[in-house]
């Protein structure tokens, strides 16, 4: 029987760069399997796949259960960090790894499978390629720096496929002291944290209170509020472990727009855009008495419903903040969250009560 030989395995990997290597066209995720959050528990699957983040988000504040949803950015260009570097091994564990696993990613682009690899680059002091980096060539390590207070590195991202640049956060797997962060372009700041908890950010749905519920009267005109309480500050905290790197992102609750599903309909006030008032209140609840009155927010229709529904859209705009360790902070791009429900409008002239 022929031994077992290590693979390098280079995804998205071009004729150029053939020798006596084996090429994959897979991410680099390939190789190892799920995990979240860096714990004990899947240490392994968090060593072996470089899209395995170990940030931790808890979410300090806000509403808890019902429906929830992500926010959309209102900025279509802004984009949260494709990757970054993180601390992924002590000495002790990379030993463990290496000895007994030894098939993972050793950096954002490359995989190495088979103990060998592991051992020779990073017990053994042998100089490995840095194929996505530089130097082109990088020093090994003793009996992989066993007694030193500190991490071995490499580039993490979600979807390797949306990293545009390959030599962004492409370094092979490398040493930093304990306390230190790396000195590179895309080395973590509480700024990356705070942007990748955005998409972490569970707002609540946004059905509002309608009189007539459900069904209005053509040129009557509809009430729309949510009462006060219904939209809290959404505050998430993110962490990295392991390097005293955290942030706080909040969502503040800031207007509602309202489209009515249909160009045969008004909006109070005209835009569409009604404010969240000071005690967290949107619009003001109807009133027996209100009929004749018009509504600080809410919908005229001109024409019934055939039908089919109208689709009225409520969407909430939550206006996005952050801050984080050593006093850093400042804005990210507002987000939204919509919802629709059907609205049936009938030709029967009636007043509100």
């Amino acid at each position: 029987m022929l031994p077992v030989r290590p693979l390098r395995v280079w995804p998205y990997a071009t004729a150029a760069s053939i020798f006596t290597i084996v090429l994959a066209s897979a991410p680099a995720n390939a190789v190892g399997g799920g995990g979240v959050n860096g714990s004990t528990d899947n240490e392994g699957s968090i060593a072996a796949s470089a899209s395995h983040s170990q940030i931790k988000v808890t979410q300090v504040s806000g509403s808890i259960g019902g429906k929830q949803g992500t926010l959309s950015s209102t900025d279509v260009n802004w984009e949260p960090p494709p990757c970054w570097y993180e601390p992924v091994f002590t000495p002790e564990q990379l030993k463990n790894f290496s000895e007994t696993n030894g098939s993972g990613d050793v950096a954002l682009r490359e995989s190495w499978i088979g103990t060998s690899l592991w051992t020779e680059h990073f017990k053994d002091e042998q100089d490995a390629a840095n194929h996505f980096g530089t130097p082109a060539t990088v020093k090994g390590y003793k009996n992989y720096n066993l007694g030193k207070d500190g991490y071995f590195w490499r580039g993490v991202a979600p979807d390797v496929s949306e990293v545009d640049d390959t030599s962004k956060c492409g370094q092979l797997m490398f040493w930093q002291d304990a306390g230190e962060i790396p000195d590179d372009p895309d080395a973590p700041t509480p700024q990356t944290l705070a942007e990748y908890a955005y998409d972490k950010v569970k707002v609540p749905d946004t059905e509002v209170e309608l009189k007539p519920e459900a069904k209005s009267t053509v040129n009557a005109p509809t009430w729309v509020w949510l009462d006060k309480g219904t939209f809290k500050e959404v505050k998430v905290r993110a962490e990295l472990p392991n390097t005293n790197l955290w942030a706080e992102t909040t969502a503040k609750p800031v207007a509602l727009h309202l489209e009515p599903g249909t160009d045969d309909a008004e909006t109070f006030p005209a835009s569409g855009d009604c404010e969240i008032n000071d005690d967290g209140s949107i619009g003001t609840p109807y009133q027996t008495g209100d009929a004749g009155k018009t509504p600080p927010c809410g919908i005229r229709y001109l024409r019934a419903t055939n039908g089919e529904p109208y689709e009225l859209s409520a969407s909430v705009t939550w206006q996005i903040t952050w801050e984080g360790a050593g006093g850093d902070g400042g804005d990210l791009p507002d987000g939204t969250f919509e919802t629709t429900q059907d609205m049936n409008v009938q030709e029967i002239q009636s007043i509100n009560r």
